[in-house]
């Protein structure tokens, strides 16, 4: 079992920045993948960025160069350092968590946290 819990969200003017948590628990394996995935209103699931065991990370093209996603495999968190906002980037943010080597941006991942919000306003 893997318990995922996301913080960090809440509204920002067009251009702010953000930076999302997401603390991971119970049996989480060296070798796996991170990511985190939005919703936006009214539109499919996406990801946005994942990161692999060795800090391979891969991003979506709408949030290259403005998104980072780091972790401290220490204590097992996850940040999304979320920079140059825009209304676009709403969405509900959700950590996620595969126990494989393999990472896509495809949301298709086994552990989920309760997901948290992210409002840009114009």
């Amino acid at each position: 079992q893997v318990h995922l819990v996301e913080s960090g969200g809440g509204s920002v003017q067009a251009g702010g920045s953000l930076t999302l948590s997401c603390v991971a628990s119970g049996h989480i394996i060296e070798r796996s993948c991170f990511a985190w995935v939005r919703q936006p209103p009214g539109k499919e699931r996406e990801g946005v960025a994942t990161i692999d065991f060795d800090g391979t990370t891969n991003y979506a093209d709408s949030v290259k160069a403005r998104f980072t996603i780091a972790k401290d495999n220490a204590n097992n968190t996850l940040y999304l350092q979320m920079n140059s906002l825009k209304p676009e980037d709403t969405a509900m943010y959700y950590c996620a968590y595969n126990p494989t080597a393999v990472c896509r941006l495809r949301p298709a991942y086994n552990f989920w946290g309760q997901g948290t919000q992210v409002t840009v306003s114009s």
